[in-house]
């Protein structure tokens, strides 16, 4: 009851923060929270038991190896704002320059496809997992069931409704994780002053330890929103909110995962997609009520912006040859196939192979841009970046 208490007191009083006019209209804030959401949105719910039972005691280096990479495709994203969108597309920086940003657009494009679906598949599962219809098949009929609503939504009247939820949802899901993080904290000191902490011995050693922390980058993607919020931010501001953003988000996936890798021994974890429910039920009764709702605000509200960013793209890359409404339908198709033919796993390792080729295209056109730039240093950087983005998506396997 005391651990309930004090993870309620503390995300109800990061939501009255959080909302609070000064925090809810600084220009600063609002930038921030974009890419800082989602960041830590869906990862948040998958990491801690993939990473503990693969990665067991290390799972904080592999964290921060994840986070590392993140934070220098984010410096390629940077980039490339700083370099001037309109100058890459208006051929500034010579044809292949154009040619490459082109490409990595198409396959943002269809990266959102595979997002939308992994986030929808997540709210599927845990929308249920409190319920007695708890299964994988009832799971995926839920999540048919919400990608006929979005696409029946865009095709009718489109996002703009919606959209105005994000920022609530945002708000709840930082709110939640603060209570988490607090709970988790208390157990922590709780075991630690027992002398009941636990290194988990390593799963996944060598090359295939390798491959799978490939197969998780989608886990931590998502600062490169930043770069598509030119309509309503300067490039000043989205550079300097993406590194906050990223810096947040490295320290607060750092001390979760710290948190989480010492308190739970292997036959408390489960390698389910809604696995750390029942860890998080051990350490406090409310928290898996808290979790569902925060995954279920936070998985509709980014499947929403991402099929809206999906639609645009497409109908901006085509030339409206493919309208959104026909592209939305395009894409309800591909997520309901996708969700009856592979498990969350596959499709998470589907998604960072996707969000990889783009970064790794992103990657070579700021190598492009530096070498047009005289900066030698900064192109092989960024060469070697885009070499890693071709590898992560070769390589990249999902969770066994």
């Amino acid at each position: 009851m005391i651990f309930d208490l004090i993870i309620a007191i503390a995300t109800v009083g990061i939501a009255i923060v959080l909302s609070m006019p000064r925090v809810s209209r600084s220009t600063t804030w609002r930038a921030v929270v974009t890419p800082l959401a989602s960041i830590i949105g869906s990862g948040f719910l998958l990491l801690g038991p993939v990473l503990n039972l693969g990665y067991g005691g290390y799972a904080p280096l592999v964290m921060l190896a994840l986070c590392g990479v993140a934070y220098l495709y984010g410096a390629v994203i940077r980039n490339n704002i700083q370099a001037g969108e309109e100058a890459i597309i208006d051929g500034t920086y010579g044809k292949l320059a154009k040619r490459v940003e082109t490409l990595s657009s198409w396959a943002l494009a269809f990266a959102y496809i595979i997002s939308v679906t992994y986030y929808l598949n997540l709210l599927g599962a845990f929308s249920l997992s409190l319920t007695p219809f708890d299964s994988t098949l009832d799971a995926k009929l839920m999540t048919s069931g919400v990608f006929g609503i979005i696409v029946m939504v865009g095709w009718s009247r489109g996002f703009k409704s919606l959209e105005r939820l994000e920022y609530v949802s945002v708000g709840l899901k930082l709110a939640i994780i603060t209570g988490l993080l607090v709970g988790l904290m208390a157990h922590f000191c709780k075991q630690a002053i027992d002398d009941k902490l636990i290194f988990n011995p390593q799963n996944v050693t060598g090359w295939p330890a390798i491959t799978m922390a490939f197969g998780l980058l989608i886990t931590v993607q998502g600062f490169e929103t930043s770069r598509y919020l030119g309509s309503s931010y300067d490039a000043k501001t989205r550079i300097r909110s993406m590194r906050l953003a990223q810096r947040l988000s490295t320290l607060i996936y750092l001390i979760y995962i710290l948190l989480i890798s010492y308190v739970f021994a292997p036959d408390q974890m489960s390698s389910s997609e809604t696995g750390i429910i029942d860890m998080m039920g051990i350490v406090a009764p409310i928290l898996p009520f808290m979790l569902v709702a925060a995954a279920m605000a936070s998985q509709f509200s980014a499947a929403i912006a991402d099929t809206s960013g999906s639609g645009g793209l497409f109908a901006q890359l085509s030339r409206n040859r493919i309208t959104e409404p026909q592209a939305y339908l395009a894409l309800g198709i591909i997520g309901i196939a996708l969700t009856w033919s592979a498990d969350i796993f596959a499709i998470v390792s589907y998604a960072s192979r996707a969000f990889a080729i783009y970064y790794g295209l992103q990657a070579a056109l700021a190598a492009i841009i530096s070498v047009r730039g005289g900066n030698p240093g900064k192109a092989a950087l960024f060469a070697l970046l885009a070499a890693l983005g071709a590898a992560i998506a070769i390589l990249g396997q999902p969770v066994e």
